[in-house]
């Protein structure tokens, strides 16, 4: 099946973006939709290359081991093999952490309370992990573990696929490589690092404009059209700078947000680039390490031996994924105190973009207190300032997103929220 036929139907028609009151509810269902839609064919098309060129050999697990070809069209079976995985399936490159790992602490936390309404009844925890498919749920306050389950066939140490979570980290490893000196700061023009596109549109783009989605460049993500960017765009490192440089402008960089999935991949490029280096091996030395990570992560690549995806596909347990969830929540400290992303730089990430005020570096902006790390299939990074929280989800949805899940899921969120704070 073509990539454009896969496109065409995984798709809907993307509607012009519009605010309701205040801008915090600036129509996200449609944005993230379009997003992980974006992602999914960007994948599709990475899975058919390397199945037909360079594919690792499969494990064979069971009869229910997923086709690295046909990603966007696993059964619920294949999904709940696949995302704790995705070694076994895709070429990835492996993030280590080192030899102790930082203290998760634990509270006795009475939960036989706890309930959500959701479509005026009444729910329980076990209601959300059977209905929603939760395969992994932590709660963490003050750096202990209040709640902590897994299910669907997850356990504490298999490594879970964030999809579009790793978009957040990302933005942190921006952070990082400003403090090292690899970068300057978030208004330096991408070509400073990406030469290959000066005289393009992108000339005068920064890269504060590139991790909020305000680059002011022209670009299709509608699914119905077989024309469409989205589906024209090769996944190829080089291949993706051409293509991305002949694209025209439609505004001035920083006044509109347009989600852009080839540019999520740009931001990779720029980071690598300017560090000289592999993603996962600064990712590695640079955080995962620091922070006390207690299990090896991967990260998914291009092809064999390529490159990371810069807006994609980090898998890692979750308890890392609170851990960093944690260091998020203390703008950029580690577990000893010390200040190790620039000291701004988490309050700068999660300020709203002049363009959208419901994201800011690549992190979704619920509330004025709650942002978040978000990923297809329901995988979520929940940071609720005000009460010092962190909720972290691994889910396997039966779809990559829909209005009702992500109703319900944040109905769950702020019910887990509201109850710990009594």
């Amino acid at each position: 099946m073509s990539l454009r036929k896969v496109c065409v139907m995984a798709g809907k028609v993307i509607r012009p973006v519009q605010k309701r009151g205040n801008g915090w509810a600036v129509s996200k269902a449609w944005v993230l939709r379009s997003c992980w839609l974006g992602l999914l064919g960007f994948l599709f098309a990475f899975s058919k290359m390397t199945a037909a060129t360079e594919a690792p050999e499969l494990v064979i697990i069971d009869d229910d081991t997923p086709d690295a070809t046909n990603l966007l069209f696993w059964s619920d079976a294949e999904r709940r093999r696949a995302f704790p995985r995705i070694a076994e399936t895709f070429p990835t490159r492996t993030i280590l952490s080192g030899d102790k790992a930082s203290v998760l602490g634990r509270r006795d936390f009475d939960w036989s309370k706890f309930s959500y309404r959701y479509k005026k009844q009444n729910r329980s925890m076990q209601d959300y992990i059977e209905v929603m498919q939760a395969a992994g749920i932590l709660v963490l306050q003050d750096n202990r573990i209040l709640f902590e389950n897994y299910a669907h066939g997850h356990s504490e140490s298999l490594p879970w696929v964030s999809f579009s979570v790793s978009k957040s980290l990302v933005s942190m490893l921006y952070g990082l490589a400003i403090a090292d000196g690899y970068i300057n700061s978030t208004e330096d023009l991408v070509t400073e690092y990406v030469p290959r596109l000066r005289g393009t549109a992108y000339g005068d783009v920064t890269i504060a404009q590139l991790l909020q989605m305000s680059s002011g460049i022209a670009w299709n993500e509608d699914y119905t059209d077989p024309e469409a960017d989205v589906v024209l765009a090769p996944s190829g490192t080089l291949a993706l700078v051409d293509y991305m440089g002949q694209l025209p402008r439609t505004g001035e960089p920083g006044t509109q947000f347009t989600y852009n999935t080839g540019e999520t991949n740009m931001a990779g490029m720029v980071l690598r680039a300017a560090l000289g280096n592999n993603l996962s091996e600064y990712l590695s030395r640079r955080l995962w390490q620091p922070l006390g990570m207690e299990a090896d992560a991967n990260w998914m690549l291009d092809q064999a031996h390529g490159v990371e995806f810069g807006g994609c596909c980090i898998s890692a347990t979750l308890r890392d994924y609170a851990r960093l969830g944690g260091f998020a929540l203390n703008d950029g400290r580690l577990p000893d105190g010390r200040q190790w992303l620039p000291a701004e730089w988490m309050a700068q990430s999660t300020a709203a973009s002049p363009a959208f005020a419901g994201y800011g570096y690549y992190w979704w902006l619920m509330s004025p207190t709650v942002f978040a790390a978000q990923g297809i299939y329901g995988q979520t990074i929940w940071i609720d300032r005000a009460n010092d929280l962190v909720i972290v989800l691994h889910s396997v949805w039966p779809v990559a997103w829909s209005d009702d899940h992500e109703a319900h899921m944040t109905a769950f969120l702020n019910a887990v929220s509201e109850h710990v704070s009594r």
